[in-house]
């Protein structure tokens, strides 16, 4: 999932600065998981705009709503009767909801209230860990499951490097080092010859960006010079 972190308060309100009111709008999903911009998060936000706004005699109109998705188009038109009655739109969701509530509110000014961080995983309560770079060109098969892309600092394909200590990374001694866990996980699975074999370089052609993926079963509906 994807996982974000709100924006510090003062950069929030210094964003809204020029409005007399503002639709907080969260997201269902990721950022609702990792507490960041979830309906609760939501009525935090609001409340403490408002105590803010009163302390420095300021008037500010705060509407709150939460959509199940904002990356989805179908969830974001719940929101178009309420949109045009705000000066402005603080966005909870990772920068693809932003973005698309730009798009589909293109005469009100959206604005972010959280920093999109990285896709990861919930490792334990209020804890995320960062297990995917999004290459486009996934190499797990090879590697037990464990990603020298986003695991190792270097990112190295084919084996640690000389700096690895008693197992632990050079960069941050803190951590295991990820060929260590590689190893391991093969060794564990009985595919330990499986580390022999040499992972061809990543094709940086693969990772440009923007991005656009379009399924098979709808490539008629996207021109073939953007499907990819």
């Amino acid at each position: 999932m994807i996982i974000a972190g709100r924006k510090p308060f003062k950069e929030i309100t210094e964003s809204l600065e020029g409005f007399d009111s503002v639709l907080i709008v969260g997201c269902g999903t990721c950022v609702a998981i990792c507490l960041a911009g979830g309906e609760k998060e939501v009525g935090i936000l609001s409340a403490q705009l408002a105590i803010f706004s009163e302390m420095g005699g300021r008037t500010l109109n705060i509407g709150e709503a939460t959509v199940e998705r904002q990356c989805d188009k179908e969830f974001l038109s719940e929101l178009r009767r309420k949109v045009p009655d705000y000066g402005a739109v603080l966005s909870l969701a990772c920068g693809v909801g932003v973005q698309f509530l730009s798009d589909m509110y293109p005469d009100t000014p959206v604005l972010p209230g959280v920093n999109t961080a990285f896709i990861g995983a919930n490792d334990d309560v209020g804890l995320w860990t960062e297990r995917c770079r999004m290459c486009n060109q996934c190499y797990l098969a090879l590697t037990g499951a464990v990603c020298p892309v986003t695991m190792c600092p270097k990112g190295l394909l084919n084996g640690p490097c000389s700096g690895m200590r008693g197992g632990m990374c050079e960069v941050d001694p803190a951590k295991p080092c990820a060929w260590r866990l590689i190893y391991e996980r093969l060794e564990n699975t009985g595919r330990l010859d499986q580390i022999k074999a040499i992972a061809p370089p990543q094709s940086h052609g693969l990772t440009t960006t923007p991005a656009r993926i379009a399924h098979k079963a709808y490539e008629r509906r996207t021109p073939a010079n953007e499907s990819l």
